[in-house]
């Protein structure tokens, strides 16, 4: 009698369980906090530099249509002894180029890194160009780097006298460790006693959460959320180490990151990506397709014997109109996005009549979530 009992509850539990799991939100996901997160400080610079590309066969800038490029050629070459003043440069192996790169966090001086190469004027390809010096400067002005070497590209183009082809970008390359690094950033992480860590999405429930996690792990008051997008890390007077020692502790924290309930929608493309957190309440759609088809059918009039006129064509247009109704479909209150998703496929709409629809139940405030279009 007790064991019959004990397996009647156990059953009524399973059942309860089974009932009620599908209103219980999904968990979120977990993610360390090193890839949620960016260091106050630990960032990439922008830099950016003008130069020439020489060598090409034949494709470079044509320097009638670009005098940027002869203007520079000149320049460059007077700086090397050569005085070019009146004379008529003509040369199509030579083209005009901007060069970027990003200078990684904490880059050393003498170090190098890779530049990217677009042309600048209107050269058909950089194959096989080689940079000359090129200085790269930064946001402030100054230089942090100088650019050289042979330019790679990924696409190709080939021409005939009646056809040509191009595959891929034959007008943008990159240099590989083509950069070499003169200035560094002043910046000492290991001298900081108090940083901030900006979420890349940021939210307040995440925010605490990871908050919460390093206070934990280091059993003293160490992080404190500030907005959704910063938590704000001190370093405890009683650490055994600097700032990147706590950083290094922490980073591995796993923390459980939450978001907002977001639908993407890119009208050009029809592409709908929605968030696991929408929910919609119980709604009526009924869709309506138009379609107007024209048809050009031209017919052909021959003029009567022996008379005077001229053959003519006299156009035949054929118009059509049809319209397709639906009928009102009723979308249930979904609790799960899967619930959502096959209820609105039900309606056996497109994706471009999807975005149009939901943009109508958010007008109505029965779509608990926010839309944002492409």
């Amino acid at each position: 009698m007790p064991n019959r009992l004990l397996r009647t509850i156990a059953a009524t539990v399973l059942s309860a369980a089974l009932v009620l799991s599908p209103l219980t939100p999904a968990q979120a996901a977990p993610a360390r906090i090193k890839d949620i997160v960016d260091v106050e400080g630990v960032r990439e610079n922008q830099l950016v530099g003008y130069g020439l590309v020489v060598g090409l066969n034949g494709t470079g800038d044509s320097l009638n249509n670009s005098p940027f490029t002869k203007q520079s050629l000149q320049s460059m070459l007077e700086r090397l002894g050569v005085n070019t003043q009146g004379e008529n440069v003509r040369t199509a192996n030579v083209a005009a180029v901007m060069v970027t790169a990003n200078l990684r966090p904490f880059a050393t001086q003498g170090s190098r890194m890779d530049v990217s190469v677009a042309a600048l004027g209107d050269a058909d390809s950089l194959q096989g160009g080689t940079l000359l010096v090129t200085p790269l400067l930064g946001a402030d002005g100054e230089v942090y780097a100088i650019a050289q070497g042979a330019v790679t590209i990924n696409g190709f183009s080939a021409e005939g006298e009646a056809a040509s082809i191009v595959s891929g970008v034959p007008t943008t390359g990159r240099i590989s460790s083509g950069a070499l690094i003169e200035r560094e950033i002043d910046f000492h992480l290991g001298s900081q006693h108090s940083l901030r860590l900006a979420l890349r999405n940021p939210d307040l429930t995440t925010a605490r959460r990871i908050a919460l996690a390093i206070n934990d792990f280091i059993g003293a008051p160490t992080a404190v959320p500030e907005d959704p997008a910063t938590v704000r890390l001190t370093l405890p007077r009683n650490f055994n180490g600097n700032i990147v020692d706590l950083l290094t502790d922490i980073e591995l924290l796993i923390v459980q990151t939450d978001q907002v309930a977001k639908i993407v929608i890119d009208e050009n493309s029809g592409i709908i990506v929605m968030g696991k957190d929408v929910r919609v309440s119980s709604v009526a759609v009924a869709q309506s397709n138009l379609t107007v088809t024209i048809a050009e059918n031209p017919e052909i009039v021959q003029p009567n014997p022996l008379s005077l006129g001229v053959t003519a064509e006299e156009p035949n247009t054929t118009l059509n109109v049809n319209q397709s109704d639906t009928a009102l479909q009723v979308v249930n209150e979904s609790v799960t996005l899967q619930q959502l998703v096959d209820g609105l496929n039900a309606l056996g709409i497109s994706p471009r009549d999807l975005i149009a629809i939901l943009q109508a139940i958010k007008a109505t405030g029965a779509l608990q979530a926010e839309i944002e279009v492409l």
